[in-house]
């Protein structure tokens, strides 16, 4: 039984799952946007935002453990140098999933997971409202009288 087990197994053995989500993190933060199914962009959630965090600690130890990912030190270094000082006021959520379709072969739901940019601010609760403040049932009556 799987019981409060976390984590999709994505139809793949351990070993075969941490080598996928190792090379997808990798792909994500070298070209900060990619396709992929819908289970996978959301189990590469967990792991981008986890690097991410690592390199906004900056120091070497946070290094060595995002290289024992990553295996490219070109990437490391653009993690550390250019994507993490981007969320700096950012406490998390560092990513966006963005659904697209279904793919084409075998009707997979595809997404884009891609990073978020640094003018972009987290929806409030509740919706926008117009610029007076009033909903929407508000103004239709308004338009009404």
């Amino acid at each position: 039984m799987r019981h409060q087990k976390e984590g999709r197994k994505l139809g793949r053995t351990a070993s075969h799952r941490k080598a996928l989500l190792r090379n997808m993190d990798s792909s994500l933060l070298e070209y900060e946007k990619i396709e992929t199914t819908d289970a996978k962009a959301k189990e590469l959630r967990k792991v981008a935002d986890k690097m991410i965090t690592w390199g906004k600690r900056g120091d070497l130890h946070a290094r060595r453990l995002s290289l024992r990912v990553i295996s490219s030190t070109k990437i490391v270094q653009k993690l550390f140098n250019d994507i993490a000082p981007r969320f700096k006021e950012r406490q998390g959520g560092y990513t966006r999933i963005v659904k697209v379709g279904r793919r084409k072969g075998d009707n997979a739901p595809l997404s884009i997971i891609e990073l978020m940019t640094q003018d972009e601010k987290k929806p409030t609760p509740g919706g926008k409202k117009g610029a007076k403040g009033k909903s929407t049932k508000e103004k239709a009556k308004a338009d009404t009288k």
